[in-house]
This record gives structure tokens, C-alpha cells and sequence, in this order.
């Protein structure tokens, strides 16, 4: 099928796309367009216009900080996987970008693009929100938005009419942590259809800092946070870590089902890949 009608601009600037996006109604800015022109191919999407965002140079780039990283939000999932220095601040997030979707979709996907569209089997929700990533947003002036809120609904995020995610902040890990992101692969799309990352400091023989976080089994990541109050304090023994693994269903509310993957199998999922995950991260 052929999509609609529609305008296209190619700002050269951010304060030129976010003008554009708030004076054109029905605008849609367009990143990588993985999964943007594809919807409009089908008439799921119709925007009105498109507001070309990809050859905005402040826009990508990696940064180191001396809180973490900042990572723009026309950054390739490539580039993510492929940077020194992610690798060495935060090597989960470039081995999360190294397994999303295949060698094309990563040297043309964006970290931007993919939290804005917030598919909930998408691989960066997740590991963001384990990570406690703070997202910007402009309009004029920048919002900074904490992961937690940022993910609202099915393919929804807080970002409001006109604005335009510029960044994605990544805070440093807590000394000594480890992590990492886990996932049941569809075997069609190479989405998530069960996403797991979990964090875990080992201090004297116990754990801190325990984070754990599901992706694809809702509409939005959720933490789980009774697993996480279970394993805080206590040493990684398997006995533990199975009691952990089990309270992951206490996080997961209406889980998502359709022919590949019942809710039922996906909250099953989620436990039993929780707890591969806590073996490697405390092992």
C-alpha cells in the first residue's frame, strides 16, 4: 500500500524542527522511520507532515559526563553498540544496542526514535528504565523526564504536543555493579516478546543497589519492585535468587497476550529469565 498524502520539511536546526512541529498541525518528526513509514504504509499513521529530523547535527553524538553519559537522540543503535566509551561506562546499554533488530535496522535506528515510539516489545525501554535514565525533552526551553514517567501507554510517552526529545542521560553505575539486559527474541520481528535486565551490587557478600526491570509483557517496562525488596540485603545465594525470581509477578498487571505468546507464558517467561539474569549479574 502507498501512505497518504503528506508534507516534508528537513529543519537543519532543533529550534527550526520544534517551530515547525508546533506550526504544522498534524506533524510527525521522523527519525530512523523504521517503524514510522511502515505504519503510514499500512494507514495505521497519517500525519500530516514530516518533519525530517535525521541530518540534525546536535541531535547525535555521545557524550561522556561526570554524572554518566548523554547520548543524543538521532544516535544510532550502531554507534551505541559500537562506542568506547559506552562500553566503558556502561557496557549493558552497548550490548543492549548490539542485539536490537538486525544489521540494518541498527545502522538506521535511533535511541530517540525508538523510546518515542514506545513499542513495548522494544529493547532500549527497559534497560533505560533499570538504569534510571532521564530523558530531555525542547520546546523552547528543555523538561527533563525520569524514565519512570517518561513510558504512559501503549505507544505513548509524557512527551506533550510540540516538543522534541533532544538526549537521553544515562547516570553512572554504582561502583562494583553489574547488568544486564536479557531477552526471548520473536522470531519474525527480533522485538522482545519478554525483555528482563537487572542490576545488582555485591558488597561483603550481600546485595545492593538491586534493580530489576521487565519489558514486553505490558504496555510500559515496569520495575519489580517486591523481587528487588526481596534480594536487597541478602547474599546471591540460589535459594534467594529463586525467591526473587517468583515475586517478578507481583509487578505485572493485565500482561499482554496475542498468538506467538499468551500473558500467561510471558509472566512465566519473565521469572524464569529474571533469574538467569540474577545468576550472571552476581555470579
Amino acid at each position: 500500500m502507498f501512505a497518504a498524502e503528506f508534507e516534508y520539511h528537513r529543519p537543519k536546526t532543533v529550534a527550526e524542527a520544534v517551530k515547525l512541529l508546533r506550526k504544522v498541525k498534524g506533524s510527525r518528526p521522523l527519525a530512523g522511520g523504521h517503524s514510522l513509514l511502515p505504519a503510514m504504509k499500512l494507514r495505521l499513521a497519517s500525519p500530516a507532515a514530516l518533519i525530517d529530523i535525521s541530518r540534525i547535527a546536535e541531535l547525535s553524538g555521545i557524550k561522556s559526563t561526570k554524572d554518566g553519559l548523554k547520548i543524543g537522540a538521532m544516535t544510532t543503535h550502531a554507534a551505541i553498540a559500537a562506542s568506547a566509551v559506552v562500553r566503558k561506562h556502561c557496557p549493558v546499554l552497548a550490548e543492549t544496542a548490539g542485539i536490537i533488530g538486525d544489521l540494518q535496522v541498527r545502522n538506521r535506528g535511533t535511541i530517540g526514535g525508538s523510546v518515542a515510539h514506545a513499542d513495548p516489545g522494544a529493547d532500549y525501554p527497559t534497560i533505560l528504565l533499570l538504569l534510571d535514565a532521564r530523558f530531555t525533552a525542547v520546546n523552547g526551553k528543555e523538561r527533563q523526564i525520569a524514565a519512570e514517567k517518561f513510558f504512559v501507554d501503549l505507544f505513548t510517552t509524557s512527551l506533550k504536543h510540540g516538543e522534541l526529545l533532544s538526549s537521553v542521560t544515562i547516570p553512572s553505575m554504582s561502583s562494583g555493579a553489574s547488568a544486564v539486559y536479557l531477552k526471548h527474541r520473536h522470531p519474525a520481528s527480533s522485538f522482545a516478546v519478554v525483555g528482563v535486565a537487572a542490576l545488582v551490587q555485591v558488597k561483603k557478600g550481600k546485595c545492593a543497589d538491586v534493580r530489576i526491570a521487565i519489558g514486553g509483557v505490558t504496555v510500559t517496562p515496569v520495575r519489580a519492585k517486591a523481587a528487588e525488596k526481596l534480594l536487597t540485603g541478602q547474599a546471591p545465594t540460589p535459594e534467594n535468587i529463586a525467591r526473587a525470581a517468583d515475586a517478578v509477578s507481583d509487578a505485572i498487571e493485565n500482561p499482554l497476550g496475542d498468538p506467538y505468546a499468551s500473558g500467561e507464558f510471558r509472566v512465566h517467561l519473565a521469572s524464569v529469565m529474571t533469574k538467569r539474569a540474577l545468576i550472571q549479574v552476581t555470579g
